[in-house]
């Protein structure tokens, strides 16, 4: 437990650094900056837009900036803009440009006001932020990513609410500068918008001096200004200040003040409450493992106590048919190579996270690799799910490998080509271009299918994994259950633990992608994600001794579903979340929330229940084959041996029902109906014992 701790302390300390690809970039004075522009974001919609959706002032030609898969998939839409930026040379009131509205542009403000909309610019790979200082002086400043496109408010002494636009920016350039060469480099991008009705004097022109702001005059935009209101036939002039300061950060660690984490305690805390949860499943499981095989190591036959009596008709009783495979066996063998591909892909995922491999600075970075390591993970998918299915006696691999390669991404794919559908319909920048729906198509078919198949091919070829006990060829009767036993309450159980282990993390997860906010905690998310693999596991193997010790074999399924279920608690999480802390109206916004979540839970079982699978499946494995069964007969002696004693029992001959009590006294139970139920269970015993068995019945009857 002390290592672990070290350990996240450690990656909590591991500072992002950056690849070759996004090197620091060294400016003189006077050096061109550029600025570039990105989506318009609402979380009132969680429907972007592109800048240059709405009539902001524009370049002389619009250009698009080459974006990553990832980037294309999270609507960022880079354009270059009309901003002139030179390296630690300041401007005041500079004029951007001026635009008459009409109804139609107002309108176009109105709705992005309205919705809360932010602008969102880059320079030098730093996103525009606006410092929110907070009353505590002693506490940190808050970034805000973006400002708001405009507010609504009301004139003095009117109830008519009216609409403003920011149409001038006072940005903020921070620089660290070397002393010895004097090139700088930026470490700070902020803005703080303002609303200000512009005047001049006589006919516009390009060469019009504002009386409202004047570099001449040093007459800077105050807050006391008249705001700029947003109405058709009214004109809007855009301008902007720059200011340079220096600042004693350096450029490697510019990215701290913007991916601080004010909420330490709330992640300890959640940490140390999910390992109290693994602590007492570990306690249960060390105890079931140690009295189980402490038995079977001992005497397996001897029974001391009535509690030891009613174990031994138990779990050590089902044993001829605990690896009887289950009904849709190989539904469950695409699952479980699916949820292998999904283990894969996030271990791998969450590792280069907290290396710092993903640094935020590479925008869509974390999900191009997420969408690359799925489709190269799919060998493992195939090698799993080929490997159960020939252990469950299957010849058909190549259709097991298809299904597998083409199931979970088919759902995950009609959902999402629904939602881009909606998204498009809405004029959005977050619909998928055709070309990138191409590009994810011939990921899916022209890699990810041909590696399952190749995964499929190698495991199948692997000798078949077999099972430590014999399977019967008669079914034995499941008897009748208590009501806490019933699978779907015992299911919905188990996905209690697992979910409580993580909701913390997951609620500034949601945070972070619907309220649009940096998180880069990785160390703390990798420490929660090895909490929920314990968790799963623990809880599906303490479930399962239990099942088994009621004599219910029919695990396979119910170990699946019992830690997959915590995905349901997932999405009603997300259904809370959705009415306390979001404030989407709009119908489609709805939709693409829930989709998008739906598909989360989706994955989110798929993980979980193969984790919990697997567990069980070394569980059961682990105890079965720690009973060292020798079998007195062959399954056909068997048959044969209960059907003597059947016509013993229904023979009318006194030799024979005196034989029969005989052989029942043999095998010391006290009825001969006893005397059948005794011989399906295998003891150590010679083989002559059989013949003696035999002679007596045949010479009864």
């Amino acid at each position: 437990m002390i290592r672990s701790l070290l350990f996240v302390f450690l990656i909590h300390g591991v500072h992002c650094f950056y690849l070759p690809g996004v090197a620091p970039e060294d400016f003189q004075k006077g050096d061109p900056l550029k600025v570039k522009v990105n989506k318009l974001t609402s979380i009132k919609t969680q429907l972007p837009f592109s800048y240059y959706s709405i009539p902001f002032c524009p370049p002389k030609k619009i250009v698009d900036s080459a974006e990553n898969l990832g980037e294309v998939l999270r609507g960022d839409r880079i354009e270059n803009s009309p901003y002139v930026f030179k390296m630690r040379e300041p401007k005041m009131c500079a004029i951007l440009c001026r635009v008459t509205l009409d109804a139609k542009t107002a309108k176009q403000f109105k709705e992005k006001i309205d919705d809360e909309y932010r602008v969102n610019m880059i320079l030098d790979n730093l996103p525009l932020v606006v410092p929110i200082r907070r009353l505590d002086q002693d506490s940190p400043t808050v970034y805000q990513l973006g400002y708001h496109v405009g507010l609504k408010g009301q004139y003095s002494g009117s109830k008519e609410e009216k609409y403003f636009i920011h149409n001038h920016l006072a940005f903020t350039v921070k620089y660290h500068r070397d002393t010895q060469t004097d090139s700088a480099r930026i470490v700070g991008f902020e803005v703080k918008p303002n609303s200000i009705k512009h005047e001049y004097e006589g006919k516009w022109s390009e060469n019009t001096r504002l009386t409202t702001c004047d570099p001449h005059t040093k007459h800077t935009v105050v807050n006391s200004n008249t705001p700029q209101e947003v109405e058709a036939k009214k004109e809007i002039i855009f301008t902007y200040d720059i200011d340079y300061q220096e600042s004693d950060v350096k450029w490697a660690y510019r990215w701290d003040a913007y991916l601080l984490m004010s909420d330490n305690q709330i992640h300890w805390f959640s940490i140390v409450n999910s390992l109290m949860i693994v602590l007492f499943l570990s306690g249960m499981v060390a105890m079931i493992m140690l009295r189980t095989l402490y038995r079977d190591i001992s005497k397996y036959n001897e029974l001391e106590t009535q509690e030891e009596a009613q174990e031994e008709t138990g779990w050590k009783l089902v044993h001829g048919d605990v690896f009887r495979p289950p009904s849709h066996s190989d539904l469950l063998c695409v699952y479980v190579g699916t949820g292998v591909q999904f283990l894969g892909m996030i271990l791998v995922t969450m590792i280069f996270a907290v290396l710092g491999f993903l640094s935020p600075s590479n925008r869509g970075g974390l999900m191009t690799a997420m969408l690359l390591l799925w489709v190269f993970m799919g060998i493992f998918a195939g090698y799993a799910s080929a490997r159960l299915y020939k252990m469950f006696k299957g010849a058909e691999w190549k259709r097991i490998a298809l299904r597998t390669a083409c199931m979970f991404p088919a759902i995950v794919f009609a959902i999402f080509f629904v939602l881009n559908a909606l998204i498009w319909g809405q004029k959005s920048s977050g619909a998928v271009p055709f070309g990138t729906m191409f590009a994810l198509v011939l990921l899916w078919f022209g890699i990810s299918v041909p590696l399952v198949f190749v995964g499929g091919y190698i495991g199948f070829k692997k000798p078949a994994i077999e099972d430590p006990v014999k399977t019967n060829k008669i079914p034995r009767q499941i008897p009748e259950q208590a009501w806490y036993m019933n699978p779907i309450f015992s299911i919905l159980i188990g996905g209690i633990l697992p979910f409580g282990a993580v909701f913390i993390e997951l609620f500034f997860i949601l945070t972070s992608i619907w309220l649009n906010q940096f998180y880069y905690i990785f160390g703390f998310l990798f420490l929660v994600f090895i909490i929920l693999l314990i968790t799963c596991a623990e809880i599906t193997i303490v479930l399962c001794y239990f099942q088994l010790c009621s004599e219910d074999y029919l695990w396979w399924w119910r170990s699946y579903l019992t830690s997959g279920s915590s995905a349901l608690y997932l999405f009603l999480y997300a259904t809370f979340y959705f009415f306390t802390k979001l404030e989407i109206t709009k119908l489609v916004s709805g939709l693409f929330y829930f989709g998008y979540m739906l598909i989360a839970s989706y994955a989110f079982f798929v993980l979980t229940g193969t984790i919990g699978f697997y567990a069980c499946f070394w569980f059961t494995r682990l105890i079965y084959s720690s009973v060292k069964i020798d079998y007195l007969f062959t399954e056909n002696e068997i048959l044969l041996l209960m059907d003597m004693l059947r016509i013993a029992l229904s023979s009318k001959n006194h030799r024979t029902a005196t034989a029969s009590s005989a052989v029942a006294k043999r095998w010391l139970f006290p009825t001969p109906e006893l005397a059948i139920h005794r011989v399906q269970k295998p003891e150590v015993q010679s083989g002559l014992e059989f013949q003696k068995l035999t002679l007596n019945l045949v010479d009864g009857s």
